[in-house]
This record gives C-alpha cells, sequence and structure tokens, in this order.
C-alpha cells in the first residue's frame, strides 16, 4: 500500500511494508523551500558568505587565474555530483537552512542545494562563479597594492554587496518589488521586479540583480574620495575577458561617472596627481613585466 503527500516546500512518498520484510524499500524525496533565511551578520562581507569550497572539483579550480576557463567550466558543474561533499551537506540540513545559521559549511550557496533538493532547480551560478571567484581573487591580489584608505573601502565594499543581497533576497520574501538605496548618490538606487519567492531561481535573472548591487556598494564604501593611485587599480582589476561582460561595462561607467563628478569639485591638483598616478602604474607594470 503507498501514501503521498505534498506541501509548500515540496512531496514525499512513502511505502508501507509489513515488518517481516527483510527488503529495503527505495523512497523518493524531494524538498523546494523557497524562503530564503537570512545569513548571521558574522558573515556578511566573507567571501565564504557566497560559497564555502567544500567540493574538491572546485577547490582545484581556485588557483585559475582564467575567468573564462572558470565560467566555462561551472556550466557543467554539477554540485549535486561529489557525493561525499553531498552526503556531508544533507548530514547538517537541519542547521544549513535555519534563519543566521553558524554552521561552519553554510554559504548562501550550501543553504540553496540543501533548500532544492530534486526539485529541478539549479544552484545560482553566481554565487559559486561571480560572487566567490571574485571576492577571492579581487581581495587576494588588489588588496595588497591598495594604500590604507583603499584597503578600507574594499573591505567595506565588499561588505555592502552582501549587505545589498541580503536586502535585495528579504524583500524578494515579501513582494515582487526590489530596491537597492545608494547613500552616495539616490540616483543610484535602483528598484527591479521579480516575482515574490523566485529572484533565486533564475540565474541570469539572480545575476542581472547581482551586478545591479555593485554600483550602490562601490560608491557607498567611499570609491569616490579614494586617491587617484587606488582608482586606477580597482579600475584595472577585473581579468581582461570579463570587460567583454555588458554589465561590467555598466558597472565601470556609471561608478567612474559618480567618481568624475566628485573629483571635478575637488582642487585642480587632482587632475595632476591622476596623471602622475598612471604613469607609475605603467611603469611598475612594465617592471612586473621584466
Amino acid at each position: 500500500m503507498s501514501e503521498g503527500k505534498e506541501n509548500s516546500l515540496g512531496s514525499g512518498d512513502a511505502i508501507y511494508t509489513p515488518a517481516s520484510w527483510q527488503g529495503r524499500a527505495q523512497v523518493r524525496v524531494s524538498s523546494c523551500d523557497k524562503m530564503v533565511p537570512p545569513a548571521t551578520d558574522k558573515i556578511i562581507g566573507q567571501c565564504i558568505y557566497y560559497y564555502r569550497p567544500v567540493h574538491p572539483e572546485i577547490v582545484e579550480k581556485s588557483g585559475v587565474t582564467t575567468w573564462e576557463a572558470v565560467k566555462a567550466w561551472l556550466t557543467a558543474w554539477d554540485p549535486w555530483d561529489d557525493q561525499d561533499v553531498v552526503r556531508r551537506l544533507l548530514q547538517n540540513r537541519d542547521v544549513l537552512i535555519q534563519p543566521s545559521s553558524d554552521s561552519p559549511l553554510w554559504s548562501r550557496g550550501m543553504n540553496f542545494m540543501m533548500r532544492h533538493i530534486g526539485c529541478g532547480h539549479q544552484l545560482p551560478k553566481y554565487y559559486v562563479g561571480y560572487g566567490y571567484y571574485y571576492c577571492s581573487n579581487y581581495g587576494e591580489k588588489l588588496y595588497p597594492r591598495l594604500t590604507a584608505k583603499g584597503k578600507t573601502w574594499l573591505v567595506d565594499a565588499r561588505r555592502n554587496l552582501q549587505k545589498n543581497m541580503e536586502l535585495g533576497l528579504a524583500q524578494n520574501m515579501m513582494g515582487d518589488v526590489i530596491l537597492i538605496p545608494c547613500r552616495f548618490n539616490k540616483r543610484r538606487g535602483f528598484r527591479i521586479q521579480a516575482k515574490r519567492l523566485e529572484l533565486e531561481l533564475n540565474g541570469e535573472d539572480f545575476k542581472a540583480f547581482a551586478f545591479k548591487t555593485h554600483v550602490p556598494a562601490y560608491l557607498d564604501g567611499g570609491l569616490a574620495d579614494l586617491p587617484p593611485d587606488d582608482l586606477l587599480r580597482i579600475g584595472g582589476q577585473p581579468n581582461t575577458e570579463e570587460w567583454l561582460d555588458g554589465a561590467t561595462w555598466e558597472q565601470a561607467i556609471d561608478s567612474g561617472a559618480d567618481v568624475g563628478r566628485h573629483k571635478l569639485n575637488q582642487p585642480r591638483q587632482t587632475i595632476k596627481e591622476s596623471g602622475e598616478a598612471l604613469v607609475r602604474v605603467i611603469q611598475g607594470l612594465l617592471a612586473e613585466m621584466q
């Protein structure tokens, strides 16, 4: 005899068998919980907020410096293929789906996997790809080259990015409209439509939302007040291949426009400093190539 039940979180099937039957019945289990719990405050600002590098396959890719190679690999990567990792996550599922979980395995990516089991929803590649990859590489390669003021900006901007993401996800739990403000320039805030509870479920739409959070995060972190050396290093950081992405160009243009206007209100010495900074950066790059 069989019995099935279905609820808002997913579905399950059970089979009743005599106690004397020694055979093990297979049971299909699926879960689809669209409610996104908030992250704990202590993880916001860390790169593992997006993804915990628990899959050996992606750990091996962490040293790949070509974004195009990582992006191509992610199109075929299936996080459910590694049974050891999946077993670890499932054993900790209860704590991974709790609001503000302090599990050492928690990340936005792992939380998504444990809320969407067997229901066909794909892990947003932004979490593992652009979010985690650029957070890690951007920080590792750029941070040591910045001034003290630039380093403070990098830390603040990264935290702002993740706070903006949390805000957008929380608003999507309540309705179809997402409003992300920008304190530096209210015109750089944005409003988008996303069907309630479904922001995470379309990878491209989610990436578009995530990219839009960058400009207010950068500006609110103090981008416009950084010295020329820092601006040049920050502007040249994303991999060349990624500048082919229209969303990256949009970020650069929007951020650069506000920074430029802000700098025009500064003393004319700033313009001279920018030119001198560019010369120093070029000289440094040439030295590295020798």
